[in-house]
């Protein structure tokens, strides 16, 4: 049994059609598509390769093909130009933003860590390409902490831009990093309130929640950290029931998975939905996914002398991980 109230709408296209238009541009191009868990289902199931924003990363600085198509959001797309400069990267629509990313203007972080000097400085990968440039490390949800446990007890460091992640981080490690104050609107958005009736519903069900996630609401959960480490974590577990604190997106790959079991999406605020979408990640759709390939075009162009500078960083990151 799966309980939700997705909000995904139909849009009346032929999805048939959609998708084996898809799939004869894809091999005329030579491309890949690469789509992040927070994607609708239609584009996970025709994506060649699935995963976090860790594993997409992975991917992108190692995959062959000549057009990578990311599906996911405009950083995301920055970041696999980044590691594959020589490769065109399209993402199907151009606008699909970051709040979190937009929290933090590379103008505004870099008088941050000027007023801090001496800190080492440790962005969040859900940042523009201009803020990796003045970082020293990337993370990831998935291996922020093993990054930062990596460095020295005594390290001073600056972490941006999410403040709940930050703030996580420094409670598993004991740290005391500097935060930059910014937030994913998604996560920001559970309501506690109705999180605390459910696991009252669903006394057996094991809560699930990503570390971006305010800290009242993590302390509800049996496990914390990011989708790819809850997905592995329904895997290992025994339970039957599992309350999913995180965007609905990777619901869709929760219930292939694990058809036996029930995953049951936490609800925002002041919301008539029962699960949180992130409206920058549904912008993509089965239409501009083709339309992409169609026409080769939105593509991510990232100024060299940026992307050389934010490279460095992302590439510590793949080996510290």
């Amino acid at each position: 049994m799966n309980v939700d109230n997705h909000c995904q709408g139909r849009t009346g296209v032929d999805e048939s059609a959609l998708v084996e238009e898809i799939k004869r541009l894809k091999e005329e191009r030579g491309a890949v598509i690469m789509a992040h868990y927070y994607q609708q289902g239609a584009i996970q199931d025709l994506a060649d390769y699935i995963g976090d924003s860790l594993a997409l990363a992975r991917i992108a600085a190692d995959i062959e093909a000549p057009v990578i198509v990311l599906c996911g959001v405009h950083f995301m797309g920055e970041t696999a130009k980044i590691l594959s400069p020589e490769k065109t990267v399209l993402v199907p629509d151009i606008t699909a933003g970051c709040s979190l990313a937009d929290s933090c203007p590379a103008d505004e972080f870099a008088r941050f860590i000027e007023a801090h000097p001496g800190h080492t400085v440790i962005s969040y990968v859900n940042t523009s390409a201009a803020v990796k440039a003045l970082t020293d490390i990337v993370v990831t949800s998935g291996n922020a902490r093993k990054v930062v446990e990596s460095l020295p007890a005594d390290e001073k460091i600056i972490f941006g831009p999410d403040r709940n992640l930050g703030n996580y981080i420094n409670s598993v490690t004991g740290r005391s990093m500097v935060l930059w104050d910014g937030a994913c609107h998604v996560h920001e958005q559970f309501s506690l309130d109705r999180l605390v009736e459910l696991v009252k519903e669903h006394p057996e069900a094991k809560v699930l929640v990503h570390p971006e996630c305010p800290a009242p609401v993590r302390m509800l959960a049996h496990e914390v950290g990011s989708t790819a480490a809850l997905l592995d974590y329904v895997g290992k577990s025994d339970a039957k029931e599992f309350i999913v604190v995180t965007e609905s997106g990777i619901l869709h790959q929760m219930r292939k998975k694990y058809p036996d079991r029930t995953f049951i999406p936490a609800p925002p605020t002041d919301s008539t939905c029962g699960c949180n979408d992130c409206s920058f990640m549904k912008l993509n759709t089965l239409e501009k996914l083709r339309n992409c390939l169609r026409d080769m075009s939105p593509a991510i162009e990232v100024d060299p002398a940026i992307m050389e500078r934010a490279r460095r960083p992302i590439v510590r990151m793949l080996e510290l991980s």
